[in-house]
């Protein structure tokens, strides 16, 4: 599904086709790297989260930094697979302080509900 908000692209993910593993616990997201200041979402004005998922499939993995927004830290601790409920992916481009072009994609969920720990 595709859909566009505020000039960016936004493709939602099947979650279904993988296993997420927890690889790094949450942290917050920064806006001021002087400051330390947490990234406030503008529309709900809710902190900001980071958190490293592994993607595992039959084919390989991938290491994404998934973003949750949410009053609180969310529960999940490394080793733990989980599911990103409303997982979606935002294609971006900027400009460096060179005026170089980069480009990435960053990752979206609403949530992260654990399915299980891994080895308990």
């Amino acid at each position: 599904m595709v859909q566009q908000r505020k000039n960016t692209m936004r493709l939602w993910l099947d979650v279904s086709k993988a296993r997420y593993m927890v690889t790094c616990n949450p942290e917050k997201k920064i806006a001021d790297l002087k400051t330390g200041a947490q990234k406030i979402e503008a529309e709900s004005q809710l902190p900001m989260w980071s958190t490293e998922l592994t993607a595992l499939t039959a084919n390989g993995a991938a290491v994404i930094q998934v973003t949750t927004v949410s009053p609180l830290i969310p529960e999940v601790s490394v080793g733990e697979i989980v599911v990103p409920e409303g997982l979606e992916a935002l294609p971006w481009t900027n400009k460096d302080r060179d005026g170089e072009m980069r480009t990435g994609i960053a990752y979206r969920a609403s949530a992260l509900k654990v399915l299980e720990t891994v080895g308990g």
